[in-house]
């Protein structure tokens, strides 16, 4: 096991998303080893991360040249290409690596990658599709966070007829169905906020519970404000 040392990530494909998981690693204090077959790319994100080298996964001679590093997780960002992702993870998987995970755009290619034992996949479009109608539902008043089908995290403003009363008084699980987990004010963020401790007009609550009933407390948030 490395101790106090670096962890160290493979980028495979640089698109905007594997761009920019590459970037915020090495800003994260990891090492990163970004590759595309694309130069253009490879020129955009050399001086981001430790190293960044042009190479093509569908050549197996190209692959083999990167054989041998001890990586901590494998980044397959190769959406759009369903055999060149194929072959990253296979590669991948034989490098013993223990944590792959590969961008996919649809169903089907995920299943495909989750069969040769990608260890998570990640629909990027989708969840921006998600997050979207999510904002678009709730009126743009909050950003919301969607843990399931059914259920989000999200911050809302405070009611009217919330301000100034403690969360005992409000009693807002009790009444909503829906917990308060932090309170935003002024900037800071107060985890687990005292019971007791009267809220104010700026505070922004972050409340965990079902979508419709998020949605519902935006609603009345938007309706005040006209």
């Amino acid at each position: 096991m490395k101790k106090n040392a670096q962890k160290e990530y493979i980028v495979i494909g640089l698109g905007r998303f594997g761009s920019n998981v590459a970037k915020q690693l090495e800003a994260n204090g990891c090492r990163v080893l970004a590759i595309d077959k694309n130069e253009t790319r490879i020129g955009q994100i050399a001086d981001y991360v430790t190293l960044a080298m042009c190479v093509d996964v569908k050549n197996e001679d190209a692959l083999k040249e990167l054989g041998g590093r001890n990586f901590d997780g494998a980044i397959i960002s190769i959406g759009h290409s369903l055999d060149a992702s194929v072959l990253a993870a296979i590669w991948a998987k034989e490098q013993g690596i223990k944590q792959i995970i590969a961008k996919a755009y649809d169903d089907m290619q995920g299943k495909i990658l989750t069969k040769i034992g990608v260890d998570e996949i990640v629909y990027p479009e989708r969840e921006m599709g998600v997050h979207l109608a999510n904002n678009l539902a709730f009126n743009n008043l909050f950003d919301a966070i969607e843990l399931t089908q059914e259920y989000s995290i999200a911050d809302v403003g405070m009611l009217d007829s919330w301000a100034g009363k403690s969360l005992k008084e409000l009693k807002i699980r009790e009444k909503y169905g829906v917990n308060v987990i932090a309170i935003k004010r002024a900037g800071a963020l107060i985890i687990n906020p005292p019971a007791d401790e009267p809220t104010k007009k700026s505070d922004v609550f972050v409340l965990l519970g079902l979508n419709n009933t998020l949605k519902k407390i935006a609603n009345t948030f938007n309706s005040q404000k006209k």
